[in-house]
This record gives C-alpha cells, structure tokens and sequence, in this order.
C-alpha cells in the first residue's frame, strides 16, 4: 500500500503526464476516471451547500478556516498554532477544531506546544458538534458585546483573561473544504514547492478542489517561500491573482529553531550542532523536500533522505530499512550518522524510533515564521485579520 500512495504521490506531482514511466502510465486511465467522479462529487456537494439544501451552521463566536487546495505540507497546521498563539498573547481565549486525521500526529503536536496556555483543542470527525459541546463545557463570549478587537495591539492587557474558561473565537485546522460550518474568515495555504502539482484533481492530482475555489479565500499565504526562487514565487502569486483580484497575499517559512532527541525531548540541542554531520532525514509528512533542504541549510556535512507518505506509520520493515541505510551512510562515510525527523514524525512514532540504536535520532523543532516580501509582513497579516473580523463583526452586529 505505501508504494500505491508513493507511486500515486510522484504521478500528481510531474509536471509531464507523458514523461512517467511505463508501469506508472497504465495506472493514469483509472485515476483520471477516479478524478471525474471525485469532481462531479465536490460538484453536487457544494451546490448542495450553496443552495441551502445542505444546512450550514454558525457557530456564537467568530470562527477563521485555515485550510489549503492540495494535500499536506502547505503549513496549515503551524498557522493555526501561529493564529491560537497570537489570540492567547492577547487574553482572547481560542479554540482549535482539528479531525484528528490518521491517528492525530498534528494533534498530539499541539497539545504538546499549547500546554501551559488558555487554548482549547477540539477533536473529532464531525467539527460542528465538537464545536457545540466544547461551547457548552466551557461558555463563550459574544463577540459583539465583547472587546477582543482592542486587545490585539496593545501593549497592556485589555480586561481580565477569561480565567472561567470561555471561548472567544473558534480557529478551524484543515477548514477549507468543510462546507458544513460557517466562518468569518477563510485563510487559504499554498506550498510553494508544490503549489498546484499536475493540475489535476485528486487522485490524479493534488487538488482537492480547482484552483478557481481560491476566490473564496479572504487571505492566501505562501509557504516554503524561502525555499524557491523569486521569479517561482511571483509566477504563483501571479497564478493565485488569475483568480481572484485583488486578494491579499503573504509569505512565511518554517524557521528552524533548535533540535531535541526522542530519547529526551526537554533537552534543547542548538542548530549548530548540524554543522559537520552526517544526517538521515527520515520523514512522513506532506513535503519533505522543505524539510530536507532545512538540515542542508543548517550545515551538515552530508545529508541524506528516506521519504514515506504523509501519516505513515512507521513498521518493524521500516526500522529494518532505516537502520540498513544508517548503516549504510556510516560505512561509506566513517562516520556515524544522526537520524532527525520532525515534530510531527515524533510524535506519531515516538516508541519506533527509540528503538533506532545505536543511532542518535534528532527531532528538529521549528515554527511558522513570516517573510518581509513585497511589502508585505507579520503585522500586515495581523492588523488585516483584525480588520477583516472586525468587518464582519459589524455586520453581524447590524443585522
């Protein structure tokens, strides 16, 4: 089954259909038939919901959607930490709505950052009721009676923290597509080093709706923007203004910012101690060559890479294999190397890759950090998103 999803993976990302193997070309008939009646399905779907047939339901606090077109490593999920954070700072008590998606690794991620902090996570396959009984266990605020607006810039503290619990505002992980719940603002990621693959709709593709959804977006952020040229970024800027104009679009990274090792996650290991050695990157998320480019960045010596498909479970055939390359790197090189994953393969796999001896195996920590680019930057998006709930809280209010 990894080697389908491997082999469906590399299909959807070639830019040239015809360039594909042979044994790959015989699968394209089945996907692209696959791709029809996945289209026709999110067609219905949405007429559905457009048309009122389908309820759509509004939650009492104001809700933002942070979700993308194509599948994984577009950055959804450090932006709602970014989003959850930045509302915590400022004594607005947030809650993040998650599926917890094959097995929750993004989840587990966030409980383990959030701790400490006033945040609340929600999980569950169907958002609106994990939504209504998360309201109903802990309160919520009105938000046009309430004066969250005015704690975003200040350097003081507005009022009290709701210290009894109640929510502010609902952040919505992976929202895009999840017609089924009313937001205020929907923030649309793009992952620059595969921003649109093939073109083609799932599972031929990696869109999971046509490009033309992104005029629903409020605000588009490109992510790994460092990791591409300008002259890439501003084609896909330019793909994004096709349509939708205009449409305000930012820019950020993953910046890396120390590692630990899955033998003890409390000890902070500095970056540079990259510098000069030898690293397997061992991954299963949605982009690993922004991942891989980020340990090249660091200094290493030599790095090299084992890829699995984004949620993958790490098997007794897998340590089998990880460990033969580790073996591998260290004969030809004389030098033992390091393992590092990512946060999200940590915490998925926390008790295999212990059992990596006697191989270290680094975890590297990073965050969403946003890019001064055209303009454009970290207080921009701020003083936009307030503005733009602001709007739509005016609105509510006057109706």
């Amino acid at each position: 089954m990894e080697t389908l999803r491997r082999t469906v993976i590399e299909i959807s990302q070639a830019p040239n259909l015809t360039s594909l193997s042979l044994p790959k070309l015989t699968l394209i008939p089945l996907l692209a038939l696959s791709s029809s009646i996945y289209a026709l399905s999110i067609s219905i779907r949405r007429f559905l919901y457009f048309t009122d047939i389908f309820q759509t339901h509004r939650l009492p606090v104001k809700v933002i959607s942070v979700g993308n077109l194509t599948w994984g490593g577009n950055g959804k999920t450090p932006m709602v930490e970014f989003l959850a954070r930045w509302f915590d700072a400022a004594w607005i008590s947030p809650l993040v709505l998650s599926r917890g998606y094959a097995g929750g690794d993004e989840v587990k991620m966030l409980w383990r950052h959030l701790r400490g902090t006033s945040i609340k996570i929600g999980v569950g396959a169907d958002r609106v009721m994990t939504a209504l009984r998360s309201l109903d266990r802990y309160g919520h605020m009105d938000p046009c009676s309430s004066n969250w607006a005015d704690k975003l810039f200040t350097n003081e503290k507005v009022g009290n923290h709701t210290d009894d619990g109640r929510i502010d505002i609902a952040i919505l992980d992976d929202g895009m597509q999840h017609l089924r719940l009313s937001r205020d603002l929907d923030i649309v990621m793009v992952n620059a080093l595969m921003p649109w693959g093939n073109g083609r709709l799932l599972p031929l593709g990696p869109l999971r709706e046509p490009l033309t959804a992104l005029r629903r977006a409020d605000i588009v952020v490109i992510h790994h923007a460092d990791l591409i040229s300008k002259q890439k970024l501003y084609s896909v800027q330019s793909t994004i203004r096709e349509m939708k104009i205009p449409l305000p679009v930012f820019f950020t990274r993953m910046a890396p910012c120390y590692f630990v090792t899955v033998e003890d996650i409390d000890t902070i290991i500095p970056l540079t101690a990259a510098q000069g050695k030898i690293f397997l990157c061992v991954s299963a998320i949605g982009s690993p060559d922004g991942f891989v480019k980020c340990i090249k960045k660091l200094g290493a010596l030599y790095v090299d890479r084992i890829d699995f498909s984004d949620h993958h479970v790490i098997q007794a055939k897998d340590v089998n294999l990880i460990e033969g390359k580790s073996h591998q790197l260290w004969n030809k090189h004389g030098v033992m190397p390091v393992i590092v994953v990512t946060e999200k393969d940590h915490d998925r796999d926390q008790e295999a890759l212990r059992g990596m001896h006697p191989f270290d195996v680094f975890v590297l920590c990073s965050r969403l950090e946003f890019l001064h680019f055209k303009g454009r930057s970290e207080l921009d998006f701020k003083k936009l998103v307030k503005q733009l709930l602001e709007t739509k809280t005016k609105k509510l209010s006057d109706s």
